[in-house]
C-alpha cells in the first residue's frame, strides 16, 4: 500500500485545497483512496469521504494511544491503494513533550512510515520559499519530504524561481497552483460550512479535482510516494465503546459533530444507530437504549429548537427512564436556555441546569483530558477519556449540577471539576476522542 501526508508549515497555507483535489483527481483515476485528518477535526472527514467514496478518520497521537493510531489507520487503509493524511495546523505544530504524542501531524507520519507532501504558501516570497522548505526538512529527523507543492503562485516568472531554489535543495517541486478563489469552499466561525450544507457540493470537489489535478504532477507524486504498512496489529477495539444497544442519536444540521471513528466502531460492536432529526421535530426514538446529542450549531438554529415541542417533549420523557448525553451543542440544548448572538434567549430542554450565550463569544480551544466522576454513557467513574474542546458560547451559569468531571488541559493544569450530570441526563463542552487504554 502507498499513502503520504499532506502538511505545512502553518493555518491557512492551503492544506485543505490540494488535500480534497488530490482524494477527487485520485479517486477519478479508479484509485481506492482511504482518508483520514490528523487531530481533533469533525468537520474535514465528511469533505474527505465525499470526494474519495469511503469514511474518512481522524487520528491524533495526542487523543489516542499509539496503538489506537496504528490501529485505526491499519484498518483505514484496509482493501485501499492509497492512504491519504491531511495535517492540522503547521507540520510541527503540537502540546506537550511527550515524544510522538504531541498531537503534532509529524507525529502521525513518524508513526505510520508516511512520506509528507509538503504545501507552501509562496504569496510575498520566491526564493525565500527555500529557507522554509529546508527548515522542514531538517527540523525532524523522523521525516521524509517527498516533494513540494506551491500555492497562490502569481506568474511563470514567480513559479521559476521558487522551484529552482527548492530543487537545488533536493526537494522536487511537484505542483504550482496559481491563486484562485473560484475553488475555494465556504467557511463560517468553526471552519468550513459543513459538506451536508455545502451548495452543489459535487460540482465544487469535481472543480478542485480538475484544478489541482492539472497543475500538480500527480503520477510522480504516486511513484514518489513509496510504499508503507503501518505495524500489524489486533484490529482495534472502539476507542470509545457503544454507549447502549440502540442509540438514538441526533443528527441534521445543528447535530452534525460525530467522529467517524466512533459510529464505525459502534456498528462494528453490533450497536444499532437511530437517527432522528430535532430540526424536523422528531423526538428519539423512543425504544432506544440511550440517547446522544452530539455537538455541531444550535446557536444558529435556536429559534428552530426552542419551538420543537415534539423534539423536546420526547427528550424529556426519554431522560425519564434511560441515558441522554450531550456533547458541546448538545451540551447547551440540554439547559435551561441559550442566548443567541443578538441576544435573544431560547428555552431549551431544561433537562440540565446550564445556561449559555453567544452574545460576547469567547473562543475556546484545545485538548482536554477528563476523568469521569460517576456511571453513565461516556463509562464508569474513574475511566479517563481524551478529548478536544471547541466553541465560543460562554457559561452564563450551570445551576447546582454535580460536575460530570474533573477535567484537565495538556498544559499541566490541575484539574477542575466540569461538565454536568443529574439522574441520567450529563452533558460537557469536550467531544471525547477516546477512553484512555
Amino acid at each position: 500500500m502507498k499513502g503520504f501526508l499532506i502538511a505545512s508549515v502553518r493555518s491557512g497555507a492551503g492544506k485543505t485545497t490540494v488535500s480534497l483535489g488530490l482524494m477527487a483527481a485520485l479517486a477519478r483515476r479508479g484509485l481506492r483512496v482511504a482518508p483520514a485528518k490528523c487531530g481533533p477535526d469533525y468537520i474535514d472527514p465528511a469533505f474527505h469521504a465525499a470526494a474519495t467514496g469511503r469514511p474518512g478518520v481522524n487520528l491524533d497521537s495526542w487523543a489516542m494511544t499509539p496503538a489506537q493510531v496504528t490501529g485505526l489507520a491499519a484498518q483505514q487503509a484496509e482493501d485501499a491503494d492509497l492512504l491519504v493524511a491531511e495535517g492540522l495546523m503547521g507540520l510541527f505544530d503540537g502540546v506537550g513533550q511527550e515524544p510522538g504524542r504531541t498531537g503534532s501531524s509529524a507525529d502521525i507520519a513518524a508513526a505510520l512510515g508516511l512520506k509528507v507532501l509538503l504545501v507552501l504558501d509562496v504569496t510575498g516570497q520566491s526564493t525565500s520559499a527555500a529557507a522554509v522548505a529546508l527548515g522542514a526538512k531538517l527540523l525532524d529527523p523522523r521525516l521524509t519530504i517527498l516533494g513540494v507543492v506551491l500555492n497562490r503562485v502569481g506568474s511563470e516568472r514567480h513559479r521559476r524561481l521558487c522551484c529552482e531554489a527548492i530543487e537545488a535543495l533536493g526537494l522536487p517541486v511537484l505542483g504550482a497552483l496559481p491563486r484562485e478563489t473560484a475553488v475555494e469552499l465556504p467557511e463560517r466561525h468553526l471552519g468550513l460550512v459543513q459538506a451536508e450544507e455545502t451548495d452543489d457540493l459535487a460540482r465544487r470537489l469535481d472543480a478542485l479535482g480538475d484544478f489541482v489535478g492539472h497543475h500538480v504532477d500527480i503520477d510522480r507524486l504516486i511513484d514518489l510516494c513509496g510504499d508503507t504498512a503501518p505495524a500489524a496489529v489486533a484490529r482495534p477495539t472502539p476507542l470509545l465503546p457503544p454507549p447502549g444497544q440502540r442509540i438514538a442519536l441526533a443528527r441534521d444540521a445543528a447535530f452534525s459533530f460525530v467522529y467517524p471513528h466512533h459510529l464505525a466502531a459502534w456498528r462494528a460492536a453490533g450497536a444499532e444507530i437511530l437517527p432522528f432529526s430535532p430540526l424536523a421535530n422528531e423526538p428519539p426514538e423512543p425504544t432506544a437504549d440511550v440517547c446522544w446529542l452530539p455537538g455541531g450549531y444550535p446557536e444558529l438554529h435556536a429559534d428552530a429548537l426552542a419551538a420543537a415541542d415534539r423534539f423536546l417533549g420526547g427528550l424529556r420523557v426519554f431522560a425519564e427512564k434511560r441515558p441522554v448525553h450531550g456533547e458541546c451543542g448538545g451540551y447547551m440544548v440540554l439547559g435551561q436556555g441559550l442566548v443567541d448572538a443578538g441576544g435573544t434567549r431560547h428555552a431549551m430542554a431544561g433537562l440540565l441546569g446550564l445556561e449559555t450565550s453567544y452574545e460576547k463569544r469567547r473562543l475556546h480551544l484545545g485538548y482536554r483530558r477528563a476523568k469521569l466522576l460517576g456511571n453513565g454513557p461516556l463509562g464508569p467513574a474513574g475511566a479517563v477519556l481524551s478529548g478536544h474542546e471547541f466553541h465560543y458560547a460562554s457559561i452564563l451559569t450551570s445551576g447546582d449540577d454535580q460536575a460530570l468531571a474533573d477535567v484537565s488541559d495538556a498544559h499541566g493544569g490541575a484539574p477542575a471539576p466540569d461538565g454536568s450530570r443529574r439522574g441520567q441526563v450529563s452533558g460537557s463542552f469536550f467531544h471525547v476522542i477516546a477512553r484512555m487504554e
